[in-house]
């Protein structure tokens, strides 16, 4: 599966270096479908057999985002500590990169 050019990078950082994304407890996944309707990035997918969601898309999630966990009732999805995303800002220098994004919509 290849990934669609605009989630290819984050910031200049090659997606596949950052290790970001949603985790399903299956124990925990009714199949409520939440996450899966609702995600903007299109990173579920939903098993009809198990009758639960799947993370198929991993690399689309938006690199710190946690709405769908916000979104799930059961607390059947989880993600990485934010300090790490906090940690490759700092250290990937993401500022510069961020502040030329700014200056770019001027």
């Amino acid at each position: 599966m290849s990934l669609p050019e605009k989630f290819t990078y984050w910031k200049g950082i090659p997606r596949q270096e950052i290790n970001w994304h949603p985790t399903i407890d299956e124990s925990k996944c009714v199949g409520c479908g939440m996450c899966v309707t609702t995600c903007g990035r299109n990173v579920f997918d939903y098993d009809r057999e198990k009758r639960k969601a799947v993370v198929a898309r991993p690399l689309q999630c938006m690199v710190g985002c946690t709405s769908c966990q916000v979104w799930c009732v059961y607390n059947a999805i989880s993600f990485p500590d934010p300090q790490y995303v906090k940690d490759l800002i700092k250290k990937r220098n993401v500022l510069a990169t961020a502040k030329k994004e700014l200056q770019a919509r001027d």
